[in-house]
């Protein structure tokens, strides 16, 4: 199973950014995906999940608003749309997906991608 996470990058606040996280090696649909990230010195915490047929998302409070998550089954692809963005929304982003539980929890995710840096400069 692989989850490649890519579109990360540099961006001035108040830009946007899409992240795209291409799944690989099991039944896509069966999955939701989520999306988490890590800034330096701190914990990995939630960022938005999506639930395998894309009728029901999830977002942190602290995106609500300002991103979107999205899925293509057909392209085994899920996508994290950034606007407005924040210094403090710079970190690592990670996709992972989970067959059950709980989707806004790590513990439930059974795969995870590399990540992806995201850089805002204030």
């Amino acid at each position: 199973v692989q989850l490649q996470a890519s579109g990360g990058g540099l961006v001035q606040a108040g830009g946007s950014l899409r992240l795209s996280c291409a799944v690989s090696g099991l039944i896509f649909s069966n999955y939701a995906v989520g999306w988490f990230r890590q800034a330096p010195g701190k914990e990995r915490e939630f960022v938005a999940a999506i639930r395998w047929s894309g009728s029901t998302t999830f977002l942190a409070d602290p995106v609500k608003g300002r991103f979107t998550i999205s899925r293509d089954n057909a392209k085994n692809t899920v996508y994290l749309q950034m606007n407005t963005l924040k210094p403090e929304d710079t970190a690592v982003y990670h996709c992972a997906a989970a067959r059950y539980g709980a989707i806004t929890t790590m513990s439930s995710y059974d795969y995870w991608g590399q990540g992806t840096q995201v850089t805002v400069s204030s």
